[in-house]
């Protein structure tokens, strides 16, 4: 394996990664992002979804906090 190749040689290459390549993303979502994503969901006046994966949640959040301006 070359040095470029060696994710510990560059570790922060990997650190954003889509939530379509996660291997826990088809997971159900965790306790943290529910809330976090009621909270938004209430404030962008969408249904809340209980049921989204790990990987959907994430990419509900991202949509979210760029409708109400959360997290930037």
């Amino acid at each position: 394996m070359s040095e470029t190749e060696n994710p510990k040689t560059h570790p922060t290459s990997n650190a954003v990664k889509d939530p379509d390549d996660w291997t826990t993303g088809g997971e159900p979502m965790t306790g943290a992002q529910a809330s976090y994503l009621k909270t938004l969901s209430e404030e962008a006046h969408e249904e809340f979804d209980d049921h989204l994966s790990k990987g959907d949640a994430s990419k509900k959040i991202d949509e979210l906090q760029d409708k109400t301006g959360r997290g930037k």
